[in-house]
């Protein structure tokens, strides 16, 4: 389960909000599982918009991965909600959309991983708890690969982050901020969103061959074949 890396200056962004309980304006987040694939299209584009556009006063971006209930007190404390994600539109790899409003239903009624249900638990738990946003609106990708374990995004999805963040600094305007991108010399020395093993690169270059790392999934969890040892671990 991926953890919270906080940008460092988040705690200078926080601000009163002009009604209801919220202590930020805008949470700007991807989910999803950057361990298959496509499937981390969200935390992938969330790590994109925050390199290329500067801190803002009010406005958080995070990775949060797959923490599921882990994230109910950031989803309660957010006026409006920015969501990457990867979306099935029964479309053609790569479909891109922005949904808003009503169309947030389809996004919501979409079973396409367990973190999705688990953000869905989360909006309705925050509907209960008084302190639904005020307006959630869904960056989504259509995944072309989500069953290669270890791999990184596909390169139709991969063509789609700058769609993604263009599309972000569109939706930011509406709600009142005008972003401005950060010069080469401040994304060098950038802290990563998450951690620097996880960023793409370094997690790109990391992988293990095919002859040396399953792509099936963990197979610490996965029924060994006949002369396998039964404990896995033993040689840890």
């Amino acid at each position: 389960m991926e953890g919270i890396k906080r940008d460092p200056l988040a705690t200078e962004n926080r601000v009163n909000a002009e009604q209801g309980s919220w202590s930020r304006d805008v949470l700007v987040i991807g989910i999803g599982n950057i361990l298959w694939a496509d499937e981390g299209f969200g935390p992938r584009a969330a790590s994109c918009f925050h390199k290329r556009f500067r801190d803002v006063p009010g406005v958080d971006v995070m990775d949060g991965g797959t923490l599921g209930n882990y994230l109910i007190n950031e989803i309660t404390s957010s006026r409006r909600i920015l969501v990457f994600d990867c979306c099935d539109f029964k479309s053609e790899p790569g479909t891109f959309r922005v949904l808003s409003g009503e169309e947030v239903s389809l996004w919501r009624s979409t079973k396409i991983s367990p973190h999705q249900t688990g953000l869905n638990d989360l909006l309705a738990m925050a509907e209960m708890m008084g302190s639904t946003p005020e307006s959630l609106v869904v960056v989504g990708v259509q995944p072309e690969v989500l069953d290669d374990y270890g791999g990184s995004l596909s390169a139709t999805c991969r063509a789609r982050l700058a769609d993604a963040t263009d599309a972000a600094a569109k939706v930011m305007a509406d709600w009142g901020y005008q972003l401005e991108e950060r010069t080469e010399e401040e994304r060098a020395a950038l802290p990563p969103l998450a951690w620097d093993e996880l960023e793409m690169d370094a997690y790109e270059a990391g992988r293990p061959s095919d002859d040396d790392a399953c792509r099936a999934g963990d197979e610490r969890f996965m029924r060994r074949v006949a002369g396998h040892r039964e404990n896995p671990f033993e040689d840890l």
